[in-house]
């Protein structure tokens, strides 16, 4: 009698879990297009059972707002558009397990009050937005409270007017474990924005000809960004606030203008700047109140200056980097510097090396008389290259006197690195 009772749950049992992994192995897929009997994406969210795939054919569907709170995959065929109309923010997520892919958004509305964007995550967790097209928005991708989104391979293109009418490409607030990855984004206020957001990733993308910065960087601790190229700018990029932060491999191109940087950081600690190239920047690395950064192994070529580093900035360590082209190897607005110079190749340097052990035998100072004048008056910049400029570095090497007298490469390469 107890093992028929026994035998009776066990059966009771497995009946019941078969049946449960039935109901939610599996998913359906839902095809909307004008030939299909759902027509409409709203109303295929609607009737969408979680986890399901709704398929977006092609054509172009005026829907207003749009808003997803359950796990759905939205997957797009032959680039179907979903048009805001310039009202509209376009696509609302708030919930997990969400992915969008192949969708053209294109003219979300502007609200300066909303910061309406074409696609919006709010209090999301798990969401991937791939391979989608995005023009005419105010904000393309607007993400906050949320973790662990993705953001890959989209292509986002702006229409830039002013700072004040024109929002961001990629816009993160106070959100985790983010990953940007491989996207291309062009005529925004910033391209990519983040403040309050840790431990996220940004890689392989490309942000060009953005209003105001390449990449936006505040209040954002323990991040790493890798293998961007931020090309001309209206001021390159600004890492701000922040600490922990990995900057390796990236270009800083034709960042060019009166306040323009390859990069500019200001209050950050604790980083690394490594393997990256500056060319033609009008200043490589702006340096305020900056402390304990490695700086190695980066290439500045063609920059107005490499580097301009202000006098409380401390304990920064610049080496095994290469100098060439600059007009300006380094600026400074201080008489002494509490950073470190070692190992690296300066274009500029005149000494020798007897010993032939690579380094010169002479320190070098690579913060010239003229820039400390031009630090004081900028306007006898009109006097570059002329014959008295040269003259006054000249006497200058030989008994120092204006420049930081501590700040120099005791031990500068005769050769320059390959890296």
């Amino acid at each position: 009698m107890n093992y028929t009772k026994r035998s009776g749950n066990v059966r009771l049992t497995l009946t019941i879990w078969l049946i449960s992994i039935c109901t939610t192995s599996f998913s359906t897929t839902i095809i909307v297009g004008s030939n299909q009997p759902v027509r409409s994406l709203k109303k295929a969210i609607e009737t969408a059972k979680d986890k399901d795939t709704i398929l977006l054919q092609s054509g172009i569907y005026k829907e207003g707002p749009i808003i997803i709170t359950r796990p759905l995959t939205i997957i797009g065929q032959n680039d179907p558009v979903l048009d805001g109309e310039n009202k509209f923010e376009i696509l609302l997520i708030s919930g997990r397990d969400i992915t969008i892919k192949g969708i053209h958004f294109r003219n979300s509305g502007y609200s300066a009050m909303n910061d309406y964007a074409s696609i919006k995550l709010v209090d999301a967790s798990n969401i991937k937005l791939e391979n989608n097209i995005i023009t005419g928005a105010y904000f393309a991708i607007h993400i906050s409270n949320t973790s662990y989104a993705t953001v890959r391979n989209n292509n986002i293109i702006g229409n830039p007017r002013s700072e004040q009418l024109t929002g961001n490409a990629i816009h993160l607030w106070k959100s985790n474990h983010a990953l940007i990855e491989k996207n291309h984004v062009q005529g925004h206020r910033d391209g990519i924005y983040f403040e309050f957001v840790t431990f996220s990733t940004i890689r392989y993308n490309l942000s060009e000809k953005n209003i105001r910065y390449g990449l936006h960087f505040m209040f954002s601790n323990d991040d790493t960004y890798l293998g961007n190229t931020f090309r001309n700018n209206g001021a390159g990029v600004a890492v701000m606030y922040s600490k922990k932060v990995k900057m390796e491999n990236n270009h800083f191109e034709q960042n060019w203008g009166p306040s323009a940087y390859g990069i500019l950081l200001k209050e950050i600690s604790d980083s690394y700047i490594v393997h990256n190239t500056f060319l033609k920047n009008t200043v490589g690395i702006y340096f305020e109140g900056t402390s304990r950064i490695e700086i190695e192994k980066n290439i500045f070529i063609e920059n107005g200056w490499a580097l301009k580093v202000q006098a409380n900035c401390e304990e920064n360590n610049f080496h095994h980097n290469n100098f060439t082209g600059n007009s300006f190897d380094v600026g400074t607005n201080g008489s002494i510097s509490l950073n470190n110079f070692h190992h690296n190749y300066w274009d500029k340097y005149e000494g020798y090396d007897i010993n032939k052990d690579g380094m010169g035998d002479i320190a070098y100072h690579p913060v010239s008389m003229y820039s400390m004048i031009i630090e004081q008056n900028p306007y006898a910049l009109m006097l570059f290259r002329s014959f008295t400029v040269q003259l006054l570095d000249k006497a200058e090497k030989a008994i120092p006197s204006l420049t930081p007298e501590n700040l120099i490469d005791k031990k500068p390469l005769m050769k320059s690195l390959k890296l």
